[in-house]
């Protein structure tokens, strides 16, 4: 993966020259020692966005495409600075975890604000949860169903576990496992709960859910506890 994204820095360069201010990989694979779960997230950052820089990216972004990578985010750089109170959990974390493969580092500046966090938290934990519950009804009574449902949605949720300890003065430890324990010192629901989510996540094992399986209430109720603990924070 290192080589193919050198390339592709490369090839970002050579096409947009002057026009580049910034190109990131973040998420997982941007972690220290950690393994990425997925593909490479990637972050472009121009001076601005027109159809002329559209052809520009048309080449290299075709060859990163087919080699299997998903194209990047793409900002410009006005929109980059202003953006910052509406994704304010996105920018918390990949501020906390990116490397910069080209370009300079687009953090000047940037400020993320506490209360932007907070209630982009609340307002996407608390939009989660009726998701969840929507869909646990509907899959209830189907194993593979609730499996597909906890396990499609832990990553997101774990980036928000990851954006609360942060908000409340915590280190956000990269491993599911230990992420999980320390959500759950913090909020209070069973430290026992989502062991087997986080080791699907982390790729200790698999999940497999059976019919009205308690780890899927136990995973819809963690949720719901950190929505309110959310709530309640100053």
């Amino acid at each position: 993966m290192a080589d193919s994204l050198g390339t592709f820095a490369q090839d970002l360069e050579q096409a947009l020259g002057a026009r580049l201010v910034s190109l990131l990989v973040y998420g997982s694979a941007a972690r220290e020692g950690a393994k990425p779960a997925g593909g490479l997230n990637t972050l472009l950052i121009c001076d601005t966005i027109d159809d002329a820089l559209y052809a520009s990216l048309e080449p290299p972004l075709e060859r990163w495409v087919r080699q299997g990578h998903e194209p990047p985010l793409i900002f410009s750089e006005q929109e980059w600075r202003d953006s910052s109170d509406v994704f304010a959990i996105e920018y918390d974390d990949m501020r906390a975890a990116h490397r910069v493969i080209a370009g300079r580092s687009p953090w000047d500046g940037i400020v993320i604000r506490r209360e932007d966090i907070r209630r982009q938290l609340e307002a996407e934990l608390r939009g989660k949860l009726l998701r969840l519950r929507q869909s646990a009804v509907a899959f209830r009574g189907d194993g593979k169903q609730l499996t597909q449902l906890v396990a499609g949605t832990s990553a997101g949720v774990f980036t928000m576990f990851r954006t609360l300890l942060r908000l409340v003065g915590r280190p956000a430890p990269h491993g599911p496992e230990e992420l999980v324990r320390e959500t759950a010192a913090v909020v209070g629901f069973p430290s026992g709960a989502l062991d087997d989510v986080a080791a699907h996540a982390s790729g200790a094992r698999r999940l497999a859910l059976s019919p009205r399986d308690s780890r899927a209430a136990a995973y819809l109720d963690a949720v719901a506890r950190t929505a309110a603990y959310v709530d309640r924070l100053t």
